[in-house]
């Protein structure tokens, strides 16, 4: 009879196959600290406490319903709105043809920021990156002929949260659907946006009101749409590890909670209409038990406040990562998608977004969009993966990454409480610095070649083909919007109107009654978006972040690194002979809030020497160059991630030139196409770094730019 091999023998084996070299070079260390072992055995699984729960029963480990995908998989959403609502409701409708079985509305970075079409800060942003929102009128466009009695919409909205939630019940009604039959998700999580994605309106305090506010009057009024959807996604996206991801969503939700509870709501009122919304990027299994161990702890979270059974259950919807797709070889995308869409079907998702290919360009086109809503119709019909219940139970690997995260995450939230809970760790900065300390870390290990990406960093094309792209004519969705808003105003009783706003200052003001009933009054008398999110402002104001940088990440990943070393000497001696660092204003234009790649630059050039401002965010060209010239710098590198470049970089050099500092060289950095490179370099941009780019290789460019012009002023 042969003997059963034990661990021992396991360990000769495999000694035997590294040919004497130790077996802990196999190990590896996540960006999250946790060692990943070769090999996990049932021993991993000592104290693993949650192995015997079952699907649909608390801690809901292994999914929220019990019988999962085999009774109904998850539903199929696609995140998409640009330019018009008439554009966005075609697509929708098209989409939900197609096998689409839900709409997830992406609005433009004016509507998130409260202000209408016509605003003048928002020239370079209408209609780009999701739709254009200012009145009922848009509103009920963008839902025509979508039936809001039979299909759930999600709406990505946290800042303007007020007016657009307004907006969607009105138009709603007058659909003939009642706001008791409107069935979805607000995102409305405005913690994470002082963290990390800045589509803010109001400070802190003010801002947890009108969640507190929404959860009471959609728990009253909306029984079937969930009133919040807590998100960790963005916090990913903006760099943050699994764990830091996982602890700061599930405390942000412990402080929506509470803030229902403030209120004098029953937490069984409300508990069930609470969802969450992750992200879901490139390490596969990590990623599955994330969500798994997401339930476990919010179970336990929703102990601590009495809640019953069914309200200790996470429901989530994912989307799989932005960041991980790539501009160069980026057909390489789909494969991407396909694997983190494979990983939250095994981790347990309630529905799903599957990011096109095309996305680290340009907004996605119709083609990639099908590739990508196709990849979920394939997972769900020809895979077996909706066969059975949580295929990945009882997994060494896979159990154990569970319970370690979850220990891991449970200390970071801990760490929350005695700050005195999320708002007082944000108002401290804490979450916002730990996740950029990680986004810089996870760049100096790409570019030093630590974490491979095909196609970006190792197996690189020679050549690289332009791929179509949607571009939208900023321009003339601005005239076309500015028109209708100009149009609904003329035939709006306007007494009535003012009256329903100034109701709603007072309410907010006063801080009685609610303020998403008195908004939902004033969008019944057509006030825009803007003058409902003007008349909350009025009382409350209008929060602004003062932009930090951390330092000394970037750097200490290089250590001893020769090229490092090379261009900080290099530096050095340049900033000695002129007489002082050369000095950068790192700058954000238009309304687009995401700063990761302009932090992790910030960060990586003050590390190298470079003397960094860093801008305020939301600048207008104009302010942009007036801050240039009163810091004095050598250079402005623009961030741009929201399809604004073409508009508001050439009105950057416009300005400068306007005030006679032609001097300053001005470059631009972030999700731009290949294919306008040459129309900014044509409009006096000095040099584009799009996706990808080594920071290393970005600041040697900026370097021999400053040295270029300053040896030959």
């Amino acid at each position: 009879m042969t003997k059963k091999p034990d661990l021992p023998a396991w360990k000769a084996l495999a000694e035997k196959e590294m040919r004497g070299k130790p077996l802990e070079g196999l190990n590896w260390e996540t960006p999250e600290g946790i060692t990943v072992k070769p090999l996990y055995t049932r021993d991993d699984l000592e104290g693993v406490e949650h192995l015997d729960s079952l699907p649909g029963f608390a801690p809901f480990v292994r999914g929220p319903k019990a019988t999962m995908y085999t009774g109904r998989p998850w539903t199929i959403r696609q995140y998409a709105g640009f330019s018009t609502a008439e554009e966005s409701n075609n697509f929708y409708r098209k989409a939900l043809a197609a096998g689409q079985q839900g709409v997830s509305v992406a609005f433009d970075l004016a509507t998130h920021r409260g202000y209408d079409s016509d605003h003048p800060r928002v020239v370079g942003d209408v209609g780009k990156a999701g739709v254009a929102i200012d009145s009922v009128e848009d509103m009920k466009i963008l839902f025509d002929g979508i039936p809001l009695k039979d299909i759930s919409v999600s709406m990505t909205m946290n800042g303007a949260v007020i007016p657009i939630l307004a907006n969607f019940i009105v138009a709603g009604e007058e659909q003939g659907c009642s706001r008791a039959e409107l069935s979805g998700t607000i995102q409305n999580d405005i913690l994470k946006e002082f963290m990390v994605r800045n589509t803010y309106i109001y400070p802190p305090e003010p801002s947890m009101r009108i969640i507190a506010d929404i959860i009471e009057y959609t728990s009253k009024e909306m029984p079937r749409f969930n009133s919040i959807s807590i998100s960790g996604y963005h916090m990913q996206e903006a760099g943050a590890t699994l764990v830091q991801e996982l602890a700061y969503t599930l405390a942000d939700g412990r402080e929506y909670v509470r803030a229902a509870l403030a209120k004098g709501m029953d937490v069984d009122a409300f508990a069930g209409r609470l969802s969450f919304f992750f992200c879901i990027g490139m390490n596969f299994f990590m990623e599955a038990a994330k969500l798994r161990a997401a339930r476990l702890l919010w179970a336990r979270i929703m102990q601590e406040f009495g809640a019953s059974e069914r309200s200790q259950m996470l429901r989530t919807h994912c989307q799989t990562s932005g960041v991980s797709l790539q501009e160069q070889d980026p057909y390489n995308n789909v494969v991407r998608t396909a694997f983190e869409a494979m990983s939250a079907a095994l981790g347990g998702t309630q529905s799903l977004h599957t990011n096109s290919f095309d996305e680290a360009i340009a907004l996605p086109t119709e083609f990639s969009a099908r590739i990508a809503r196709n990849t979920q119709l394939i997972l769900q019909n020809e895979t077996g993966v909706t066969n059975v219940v949580d295929p990945l139970a009882g997994s060494y690997y896979v159990e154990s990454l569970t319970q370690q995260l979850a220990d891991e995450a449970w200390k970071l939230i801990e760490e929350v409480e005695a700050l005195g809970g999320m708002t007082k760790a944000v108002e401290a900065g804490l979450p916002k610095q730990r996740i950029e300390e990680a986004a810089t870390a996870k760049q100096a290990a790409v570019d030093k070649g630590d974490t491979i990406i095909v196609g970006v960093n190792k197996f690189v094309l020679e050549t690289e083909d332009d791929i179509d792209i949607l571009e939208i004519d900023n321009t003339a969705v601005r005239k076309s919007q500015i028109a209708r808003l100009e149009k609904t105003r003329a035939m709006r009783d306007q007494k009535a109107c003012d009256a329903a706003l100034a109701k709603l200052e007072e309410i907010a003001r006063s801080g009685e009654g609610n303020v998403l009933e008195a908004a939902v009054e004033a969008a019944r008398q057509r006030a825009s978006v803007g003058e409902i999110s003007d008349a909350m402002e009025k009382a409350w104001g209008r929060h602004k972040a003062t932009p930090k940088v951390v330092s000394n990440v970037y750097a200490g990943a290089y250590d001893d690194d020769p090229e490092y070393n090379t261009l900080v000497s290099r530096l050095s001696d340049f900033a000695a002979n002129l007489g002082e660092k050369p000095r950068v204003m790192v700058a954000k234009l238009g309304q687009d809030g995401h700063d990761r790649g302009a932090k992790v630059i910030a960060s990586a050039f003050g590390d190298i020497g470079f003397d960094v401002v860093a801008g305020d965010l939301f600048q207008t060209p104009a302010e942009a160059a007036e801050a240039a010239i009163r810091e004095k710098v050598h250079i402005v590198g623009a961030s741009s991630l929201a399809a604004g470049h073409k508009t508001l970089l050439p009105e950057l050099v416009e300005e400068l030139k306007k005030r006679g500092a032609e001097n300053i060289i001005v470059v631009a950095g972030g999700v731009i196409p290949r294919q306008d490179y040459k129309f900014l370099t044509d409009h006096g941009v000095s040099a584009v770094f799009g996706p990808g780019t080594n920071v290393l290789e970005a600041a040697r460019s900026v370097l021999g730019l400053i040295e270029g012009r300053l040896t030959n002023r």
